[in-house]
């Protein structure tokens, strides 16, 4: 097979980050970014804490509860609201100055990228050691967030790489280090190995990479099943022949606003949802797209989240579809409505690309 150089990059703590560089006093502090629900001020889980609440045992997935207890002692913790709009807008300039230096970017989530970059560097480690660096460089300048480089000849091994020195890390992996580099980690390094997959080998006894390689693929396929058992006989070995496959974010356009005042008064906010929909309406018409999907978002004055989308029966690039069906929304929306609200959005999603003549709706 022909020998490839694939980059994987990933960002540190994303979403936390993020809200370091919107407010740099944070770096001191436990911060965790929160998915609250809609029963209390406690519920819901947490998306992604910084390294500083990490020392206390907060991880993302655990439930706010959990991580306001572990970090009881420390007064300045800071629990947010997730803001997926403006990650999104920094996941953006981030990759837009990542993938100007792929042969091929394939956009894997907001934090997460792989780069084909075989041509660029001549098929050469050293070269792609010093892009690497080079990109992180840029990333930094451009948006001071920092992020983990994993750089080996497939998917696989850079993604096991951009783990191995997070925070901030540069991990090269050459095809003549492949075995030296697997071979010390624990068998939980492997993407897609769970607890539930590790827990089994350690009833085996076999605690790392290197270990499991004694295993032959008839038994791992008899303990996993046939798919499981091969994937992971090959990635021990670091086998992975998937290759880097163009992939650009599924875009959605969206605005949000900090309201003049915390309301729910549906007069009131009704203005501001008029406002916010001729904003996205420009951004689709500018992008030449049509919408299936419409939501509106808020972020409520208790700091949850609440939000309510509809499917449209087809596409379409229509202002008056798009004010109507916001509005229904927001009318659905504050039934019941018990909390004030302090941020209102909307966003259209499932967007499609006009062909041909446009809709004679679509003019304004």
């Amino acid at each position: 097979m022909e020998s490839r150089v694939v980059l994987h990059i990933d960002f540190d703590y994303f979403y936390a980050q993020c809200e370091e560089v919107r407010d740099p006093e944070l770096k001191v502090k436990p911060v965790c970014v929160c998915v609250f629900s809609d029963r209390g001020e406690d519920s819901g889980a947490i998306a992604t804490a910084n390294y500083t609440a990490r020392k206390f045992g907060v991880r993302s997935g655990i439930p706010i509860i959990f991580a306001k207890k572990r970090l009881r002692d420390r007064k300045d913790a800071v629990f947010l609201p997730v803001d997926f709009d403006y990650y999104g807008e920094m996941s953006e300039k981030a990759m837009n100055v990542i993938k100007k230096y792929a042969d091929v970017f394939e956009y894997v989530g907001k934090d997460e990228a792989y780069l084909d970059i075989t041509n660029r560097v001549e098929k050469n480690f050293e070269k792609a050691s010093h892009l690497g660096q080079q990109i992180k460089n840029l990333v930094r300048e451009k948006t001071k967030l920092s992020c983990s480089v994993g750089i080996s000849p497939n998917k696989l091994i850079s993604k096991i790489a951009s783990d191995f020195q997070k925070p901030d890390g540069l991990t090269v992996v050459s095809s003549d280090k492949i075995e030296e580099f697997l071979e010390q980690l624990q068998i939980r390094a492997i993407p897609g190995i769970g607890k539930k997959t590790e827990k089994i080998f350690s009833e085996l006894n076999l605690e790392t990479i290197k270990d499991v390689k004694n295993l032959d693929v008839f038994t791992l396929s008899k303990e996993f099943g046939r798919k499981s058992g091969t994937y992971i006989y090959n990635a021990v070995r670091g086998i992975d022949s998937e290759p880097v496959k163009e992939r650009e974010p599924s875009i959605q356009y969206s605005k949000i606003m900090t309201l003049k005042k915390d309301s729910k008064d549906y007069a009131f906010l009704s203005k501001s949802l008029e406002e916010l929909c001729n904003e996205v309406h420009k951004v689709v018409m500018r992008n030449n797209r049509m919408f299936k999907s419409v939501g509106v978002h808020f972020v409520q004055s208790d700091l949850s989240n609440k939000s309510k989308s509809k499917m449209l029966k087809s596409p379409t690039s229509s202002m008056e579809e798009l004010q109507k069906t916001a509005q229904q929304l927001l009318e659905e929306a504050l039934k019941n409505q018990t909390h004030t609200i302090r941020r209102l959005g909307v966003k259209v999603a499932e967007l499609s690309e006009i062909h041909g003549q446009r809709a004679i709706t679509s003019y304004f």
